[in-house]
């Protein structure tokens, strides 16, 4: 199963100090942008400091211009308030939906949390309608825990 052998791609990136958090969080993202064929858009959103909002802290696939989201827009910003994965098989039956590509068409988002607290989120965007499934939910859930041990 290929994300059973990306687990230990992700724990060696991930554990390589020699390389900036940013640098290696870039690396999972290109790591599984070039692996999982529905990835199409891979990226890391952090909460603002202070603010009520997200930050686009790295990411691999079609230049985004949104690099701040405010909780609550978007599916990234609702994950922000919810706290829970967010699956979309189809964005154009999204209502809060933030168009970034006429060519995305499903989205998952899975919150990353540090001491129980939810402080950002890895996305990712398909061109393929309806591609993702509980096991890509328990693989993002996975990079995540990983995620947090460096953060």
């Amino acid at each position: 199963m290929l994300f059973e052998d990306l687990k230990p791609q992700v724990t060696h990136i991930l554990k390589d100090n020699d390389e900036s958090v940013t640098d290696r969080l870039y690396m999972i993202c290109k790591l599984l942008k070039e692996n999982i064929d529905h990835y199409d858009w891979v990226g890391f959103y952090f909460k603002n400091q202070d603010k009520e909002e997200l930050k686009l802290r790295t990411y691999v696939g079609e230049k985004t211009d949104h690099e701040i989201i405010p909780f609550g827009k978007g599916i990234c910003g609702q994950v922000a308030i919810s706290n829970e994965n967010f699956v979309v098989p189809d964005v154009q039956a999204q209502n809060n939906y933030i168009a970034c590509s006429l060519t995305v068409k499903s989205e998952i988002v899975v919150p990353l949390f540090k001491n129980g607290e939810n402080i950002g989120q890895i996305d990712i965007d398909s061109e393929s309608s309806d591609p993702f499934t509980e096991k890509d939910e328990r693989f993002l859930e996975f990079v995540n825990q990983e995620v947090a041990k460096i953060l």
